[in-house]
């Protein structure tokens, strides 16, 4: 089982029909830390560690992502399914409450499951995103121009899938590099976000993700308007990213998360590869109270 954080240990177990890879380090009060598109659990390379002085840390491969199961079929890729993988994991592992960290798809899946599972997240993380519907529903220009990825890979199999084929590291590097101030030496983990996508498998299921999130997610996100995430919250965005230049993005909670602090870390949508440090201060600071 390969291993992408230094200190850490790696696993993979079966959960329901389904494989999740995952690395731990550390002890203390459980954390779960998810990443987003097009990445892996080796996003936290920079930050887990940090974290592990104080915490017991578990870094995940989300479902479909770098050495997790690829099931077929968009209605597996929904994030309540995400969500309902990562308590069952953080069950196997003996935690049945912890601290929820979420960048991109994993804040979403992190949402997600503090809504479906809200006696399992004793605090809430999120990472760069406004909520799915709002984004779906009220979609304007700038971030239309910006997140077109939304649209191109929720196309029907195979056309995005056939088109990204052609050169998969000249389109998900596009895709690191497009979302607010990134060049391609802010990835240290570059080789292991590589590694995955050049499976076919990982970008027909990265594929799946984006379709379930209008096909699944968006009806699922439009039940539940009216309901607000209770636990302390924290919504953490790049200074410089997309989101910030569109919104307002602690505003765009205000209504979702009852108890909730927000602050802005240097860097675009990928602030975590960017600025590890910063991003590990403000998570202790939050987990400390």
């Amino acid at each position: 089982m390969h291993n992408d954080i230094a200190g850490f240990v790696a696993d993979t177990t079966r959960l329901e029909n389904i494989d999740i890879a995952f690395e731990t380090g550390g002890s203390g009060p459980p954390v779960l830390l998810l990443h987003g598109f097009p990445q892996t659990r080796a996003m936290w390379a920079e930050v887990a560690p940090r974290l592990a002085e104080r915490f017991t840390v578990v870094a995940a491969d989300l479902r479909g992502y770098g050495a997790s199961g690829k099931p077929e079929g968009m209605e597996n890729y929904s994030f309540r399914a995400m969500a309902a993988d990562m308590v069952a994991l953080m069950r196997h592992l003996g935690h049945a409450r912890f601290h929820l960290v979420g960048h991109d798809r994993g804040a979403r899946t992190a949402h997600r499951l503090a809504l479906d599972a809200p006696e399992v997240v004793q605090t809430l993380s999120l990472m760069d995103i406004v909520p799915t519907h709002l984004l779906l529903d009220q979609l304007t220009t700038p971030v239309a121009r910006a997140y077109y990825h939304w649209f191109f890979l929720s196309q029907p199999h195979p056309f995005p899938e056939d088109m990204i084929s052609a050169d998969p590291d000249g389109y998900y590097e596009s895709c690191l590099l497009g979302w607010g101030g990134a060049q391609l030496s802010d990835f240290p983990q570059l080789d292991a976000y590589r590694r995955a996508w050049r499976d076919p498998d990982c970008r027909r299921a990265m594929c799946d993700d984006y379709r379930a999130a209008i096909d699944v997610d968006f009806a699922l996100d439009a039940a539940d308007l009216d309901r607000r995430v209770d636990c302390p919250s924290l919504v953490l965005y790049g200074a410089d990213g997309a989101m910030a230049r569109a919104y307002d993005v602690p505003a765009t909670w205000a209504d979702r998360l009852a108890d909730m602090r927000s602050q802005a870390i240097p860097g675009g949508h990928f602030f975590v590869d960017q600025s590890p440090e910063a991003t590990a201060r403000a998570l202790r600071d939050f987990l400390a109270r």
